[in-house]
């Protein structure tokens, strides 16, 4: 059933991009207004409401929602500017440097450099592992998250070696 409510919302073309993309269950739940996006998502800025659902026991943004929608935007970008790899996120790490006490907006940029690079590293290896740094902004204009995301850029149908962990 999810994955026909995910197909259905590719479908619908008379739908803007952005739209299906507020339109997408967890980000329809979550409240979550695209404010920015360039076609070629380059940058985006997403706003994240701040309500009785979203706030901590102490009236704050959960970390957990943050996370949420910090999580797929860089995988997202890199399908746009590279089609025909896998992509998925590999590593999210948080700073929480401020309380979430307002309304919060996710700021990302891909920059041309940063692509150059990927695009060089796939041309040369096959895939590539950037890193994406990112941050939600209060109202007040305070960053008061910051995000690293790293995602995994790989050919289709690629098959990772076996890893051993000792963790």
């Amino acid at each position: 059933m999810r994955r026909s409510n995910l197909h259905l919302l590719a479908k619908l073309h008379f739908l803007s991009s952005r739209r299906r993309f507020e339109l997408f269950p967890p980000f329809f739940l979550m409240r979550v207004k695209i404010e920015e996006l360039a076609d070629d998502w380059s940058s985006v800025r997403i706003r994240l409401p701040l309500n009785w659902v979203s706030a901590n026991a102490a009236g704050n943004m959960f970390g957990g929602y943050q996370a949420s929608l910090a999580d797929p935007i860089p995988a997202l970008a890199c399908l746009k500017r590279f089609p025909g790899y896998r992509v998925a996120t590999k590593k999210l790490v948080i700073d929480f440097i401020r309380v979430g006490s307002s309304d919060l907006k996710l700021h990302f940029d891909f920059d041309e450099r940063q692509f150059l690079e990927i695009e060089k590293e796939l041309k040369e290896n096959g895939r590539a592992t950037p890193c994406f740094e990112m941050q939600f902004v209060r109202e007040d204009g305070k960053v008061c998250t910051r995000i690293l995301n790293t995602v995994a850029i790989r050919p289709e149908g690629y098959v990772a070696p076996f890893e051993h962990h000792d963790d």
